[in-house]
């Protein structure tokens, strides 16, 4: 069984991304006065979007998220609304961090900020950890468990909470996929696919119907605490930047985009980032299969959302490959994103050939 050295753990802030630690550590002291002891900072690695710290003192332990330096859209890493929307699930689904304080005044720090309360606990990463083995009918489990969190997150009532204020809702699905069109042929460089077929095909096969719920939008097991005592069992769900009000059928396939099974292709697989293809988990198809049925929904035909998870994910690793390319970052990392792309785009043209869509 897991132990608390498995936890998910911070490390050394990275070069360049330093917060003032005396002058955050005498806000902090302002506004919480319980506090005791020096501040102690870290830093989590990965990710490309929202940076984020652990802020230890000697009676508390927290998290701070902020956006990353530079400019960016008006509408992202908005931090006061990444808040407000967790804390205004905090009393109806249990997974939410407590959160603790938020600021817009950037003096503090360079950048607005919210702090929340540290849920301890292990991040199934692209591994799980090394010391850290589950039985195959564990790992079923655990992939169960993770869904039933996105099922119970999708069956909220929205109006019996007053949850229905946080965004636009009806009209959803046509607006995200004009929207992730849109973004597209922006960031479009001359080494990536026009895919104009693509985004017309979205554009045509949207489903004329659609149930508006609360939406996570990276639902993935990286974003997943576990508990350590039951690496099973599903105690946090993290990042919640991208959560809205929307069509759940387009959130599970916007998790799908990311879910590499073990019988994938070479290129797929070696672009897996959560343990997925381990003896136990689902495939895609029974993932499908297990919501439908869970969620009492009759889907004859998932292409359609299938298809805007890869075209959207592709879109995303675009517009990190646009920054790369235009030398807005210099890391290595993003260098051949132009080819997830090309990938990501045959994959849709493959799901809705096999469909005969077209």
């Amino acid at each position: 069984m897991a132990q608390s050295g498995l936890e998910d753990k911070a490390g050394t802030v990275r070069e360049g991304e330093e917060l003032p630690i005396q002058q955050l550590a005498s806000y902090l002291t302002h506004h919480f006065p319980h506090l005791q002891g020096e501040l102690e900072v870290t830093q989590f690695a990965g990710g490309a979007s929202n940076w984020t710290y652990r802020l230890q003192f000697a009676n508390a332990d927290w998290i701070l998220r902020r956006p990353p330096a530079g400019t960016k859209a008006a509408s992202a890493h908005d931090m006061g609304r990444e808040y407000r929307l967790q804390k205004a699930l905090q009393d109806v689904y249990p997974y939410v961090p407590k959160m603790l304080h938020y600021t817009d005044d950037e003096t503090v720090i360079g950048a607005e900020f919210y702090i929340m309360e540290r849920v301890a606990g292990i991040i199934p990463r692209k591994n799980m950890p090394r010391d850290l083995s589950l039985s195959e009918p564990q790992t079923r489990k655990l992939c169960e468990n993770a869904l039933d969190c996105l099922i119970e997150l999708h069956q909220i009532d929205i109006h019996a909470h007053g949850l229905d204020h946080l965004a636009k809702g009806q009209g959803y699905t046509e607006r995200q996929v004009l929207g992730w069109n849109k973004r597209y042929r922006q960031a479009k460089t001359w080494n990536v696919p026009k895919s104009e077929r693509i985004m017309t095909w979205l554009e045509q096969n949207k489903p004329q119907n659609e149930r508006l719920c609360m939406t996570h939008n990276d639902f993935r097991f990286d974003n997943l605490v576990l508990d350590t005592q039951d690496p099973t069992k599903i105690i946090g769900v993290l990042d919640w930047e991208l959560a809205t009000l929307g069509n759940p059928l387009m959130d599970l396939g916007n998790s799908l985009a990311y879910w590499i099974q073990a019988d994938d292709d070479a290129i797929a697989r070696s672009t897996r980032r959560q343990p997925t293809h381990l003896q136990g988990m689902l495939s895609r198809d029974e993932v499908i299969r297990y919501y439908c049925q869970r969620m009492d929904v009759d889907v004859a035909d998932f292409t359609f959302y299938e298809v805007f998870g890869l075209f959207r994910l592709s879109v995303i690793a675009q517009q990190i490959y646009y920054r790369y390319h235009h030398k807005q970052t210099r890391n290595p990392a993003f260098k051949n994103f132009w080819f997830l792309v090309h990938y990501l785009h045959w994959r849709c043209r493959r799901l809705i050939k096999q469909q005969g869509k077209v």
